[in-house]
């Protein structure tokens, strides 16, 4: 049941903001599921999957997708992946979760000054 309100939180805020795997998912798995870490964001990164088919079908059907800006973004992003997830494989989980919270500090700063 947890896991389930996790997906109808993350596929809400994912809709509205456009966030859902790293920056809902995944705290909600470590502090709710009490998931590990390399486990709640493989676990996620598996959610985006289907999260990102559903949300664009809605947003097609409003015709609001630019699908050659998509393959910019979204082909280099498929890749860096792979280094990414290499990466996280080598790194102490502590390291990791600190640079997770960094980032999330860094973005709610971001967003304050914006």
């Amino acid at each position: 049941m947890r896991l389930v309100l996790i997906g109808l939180v993350a596929g809400f805020f994912s809709a509205l903001f456009g966030v859902g795997g790293g920056i809902v998912i995944v705290p909600l798995l470590l502090l709710v599921s009490a998931y590990e870490t390399r486990a709640a964001t493989a676990t996620s990164l598996a959610a985006i999957g289907v999260t990102a088919v559903s949300g664009v079908i809605a947003y097609a059907f409003h015709g609001d997708i630019e699908v050659g800006y998509a393959a910019l973004v979204g082909i280099p992003a498929a890749i860096s992946v792979a280094g990414a997830t290499a990466l996280q494989q080598r790194l102490k989980t502590r390291t990791v979760e600190l640079m997770f919270a960094a980032f999330l500090v860094g973005v709610a700063v971001w967003l304050f000054v914006k």
